[in-house]
């Protein structure tokens, strides 16, 4: 088993908080992760992104220049990185910020959530990473919904984990806007 995602949007969005989550998360199951995060030199507004491997054997480089899965957040990132998708693979898109007509492909499955929606529904627009990634690991099965609660704590700072069930319900209306 392998899974590899590449997750894309502007700072503030929580794009590297969504990897690190997903890499904890599969950690306490007992899989093999490689966590690569990039971001740009402003703190809010400028572009992040993270590539997670997640594997039940060794994981190679944590550079993956075709992605199976892309959760893409912002518009920028879509036209920057859509074409990078694996064909077959599966593009995740906040359909609240982003033109899903721009991706000019009939190769690969897109998932049209409208993630800023949602979280803004939940009381928090900075929830749309979790919405995010409740989609994700309810798409691919890459770990467990328990495993993203039991990792939040660990990526969460201490001072933050009145939080927590917060991001669960985000999580969990994430998951639910996928149809298996």
């Amino acid at each position: 088993m392998r899974y590899d995602v590449f997750i894309s949007g502007f700072g503030g969005q929580g794009v590297l908080l969504a990897g690190n989550l997903l890499s904890y998360a599969a950690i306490i199951e007992g899989k093999n992760v490689s966590f690569f995060p990039s971001y740009g030199v402003e703190k809010r507004g400028g572009a992040a992104m993270c590539t997670v491997v997640i594997a039940d054997g060794d994981v190679g480089s944590p550079i993956v220049g075709t992605p199976s899965v892309a959760i893409i957040l912002n518009q920028a990132s879509l036209d920057k990185f859509g074409a990078k998708v694996k064909p077959g693979g599966i593009c995740i898109i906040n359909s609240s910020l982003v033109d899903t007509v721009a991706l000019q492909r009939d190769d690969v499955e897109i998932i049209a959530i409208p993630m800023n929606d949602i979280a803004m529904g939940l009381g928090d627009a900075r929830m749309v990473n979790m919405v995010a990634i409740g989609a994700y690991v309810a798409k691919s099965g890459v770990v467990s919904l328990a495993s993203l609660e039991e990792g939040l704590k660990e990526v969460l700072p201490e001072r933050n984990h009145k939080f927590i069930p917060a991001n669960i319900r985000a999580i969990a209306a994430g998951a639910l806007n996928i149809k298996c």
